[in-house]
């Protein structure tokens, strides 16, 4: 799997490292994903997932509804 919260789509964004002397370099910034086994009370079971801090948050907060309807139009792949 990608890089990319399946919830969101928060993949990793690019940017510079500026040393003191202001030379330039390429990084990457990753988001902080975490993979989670969350219960989905629409569907009557728990699904493995990997989601941003922030998405988690979210799902928290707003509940799983957002996320059963994803997996029911097969936007989310879940095991």
């Amino acid at each position: 799997m990608s890089r990319k919260c399946q919830y969101t789509g928060v993949g990793p964004k690019t940017g510079n490292n500026i040393s003191h002397a202001h030379n330039k370099t390429k990084r990457r910034f990753l988001p902080n994903l975490q993979k989670k086994r969350i219960w989905v009370k629409e569907l009557n079971r728990f699904v493995t997932i990997k989601l941003s801090a922030s998405a988690l948050k979210t799902i928290s907060k707003n509940g799983t509804s957002d996320l059963a309807k994803m997996i029911r139009e097969k936007q989310i792949k879940v095991r």
